[in-house]
């Protein structure tokens, strides 16, 4: 299933490795990555289908999608 959620990937220098973040998760407990971007993209998607099924199997609430606004950005 897909869901819309967003992921943050960002290199790591430090630990040689794309960094995941899931800002609509702010309670992940641990860090998602991948030793390439499709790697880690491929991961987050899993941990966020985790977290969904977990959600909804607790009868808890999904947390809101993060959404692009609606007017195009401006950029200088």
């Amino acid at each position: 299933m897909s869901y819309h959620y967003s992921m943050v990937i960002q290199w790591s220098e430090e630990d040689q490795l794309f960094l995941v973040h899931l800002p609509e998760f702010p309670w992940q407990q641990f860090h998602i990555h991948g030793r390439t971007y499709e790697e880690a993209a491929k991961n987050g998607q899993e941990v966020i289908e985790t977290f969904v099924e977990m959600l909804l199997e607790e009868n808890q609430p999904l947390p809101e999608p993060r959404m692009l606004p609606e007017k195009p950005l401006l950029v200088a």
